[in-house]
């Protein structure tokens, strides 16, 4: 049993309640906009401690979420056939980050995590919705999966630009909410490859990142339920108003 806590007590109480915060209060955006988990725990956590340890953190509730979240909807098979060229190559992507460049400097790794979110706080409060045309998916889904591998490998922020990508795709509401779960799975999966990779999951990591899928869910159900009295809309500006104000926090402090 001490094994299992046992990177918590390396932590210390304090940083482990801001561990449970933190994967509370993600859980609660995604429960709310079906998105968000990943950004703003490593964001929060991101504050505090390694990247590579933040992503060990993330890697089971991001990973459990988002099967839950691609399971429901019934297009898991057409939005496989369609987007199987973004997600082998955010593989692809992930896989030569994690071999040639991985989350190495703390505080250059914690600017480039800054970075990220800041850029996707910017195109979601003042981006309009991108129309990609057929005819390029071809390329631009390839394109958008390595670079999006790329970036998971190097802050554990999987969201540019495959999110972008996908909403430009036209798909409805329930193709792409299990296109978002489908590629935040197949992102989370490669990334602890990664880590695993470079040397930086193990069984203490594994053990606390079973601990935290606790409150990601109790946070999903917690936004499951605000969804309903709150205005989406509202919420998705404050969402992005936080991270881009957390993300600027990161660049100036590393």
């Amino acid at each position: 049993m001490n094994t299992f806590f046992a990177l918590y007590q390396t932590l210390g109480w304090s940083l482990t309640s801001l561990v449970m915060l933190a994967f509370l209060l993600a859980g609660t955006v995604k429960g709310v906009i079906g998105m968000g988990l990943p950004t703003v725990a490593m964001g929060l956590l991101g504050v505090a401690m390694l990247p590579t340890q933040a992503a060990a953190l993330l890697l089971i509730p991001s990973t459990l979420t988002n099967i839950w979240q691609l399971a429901t909807g019934g297009h898991l098979r057409s939005v496989c056939k369609w987007l199987w060229p973004l997600l082998t190559m955010i593989v692809v992507g992930t896989g030569l980050g994690s071999y040639g460049v991985g989350m190495g400097d703390a505080h250059g790794m914690g600017r480039a995590l800054g970075g990220a979110l800041f850029i996707y706080a910017l195109s979601g409060l003042f981006l309009p919705t991108l129309k990609v045309p057929a005819r390029a998916e071809i390329w631009l889904g390839p394109l958008c999966g390595v670079i999006t591998g790329l970036i998971t490998s190097a802050t554990g922020v999987f969201v540019i630009p495959a999110v972008p990508y996908l909403q430009g795709l036209g798909l409805d509401r329930n193709q792409l909410v299990q296109a978002l779960g489908l590629s935040f799975t197949v992102s989370s999966l490669a990334l602890g490859a990664g880590l695993f990779w470079n040397g930086a999951l193990g069984s203490a990591e594994m053990s606390a990142s079973l601990l935290a899928v606790i409150p990601a869910l109790a946070g999903m159900m917690i936004g499951q339920s605000l969804r309903q009295r709150i205005s989406a809309v509202a919420f998705r500006r404050a969402f992005f108003i936080g991270m881009a104000l957390l993300g600027l926090h990161l660049m100036i402090a590393g």
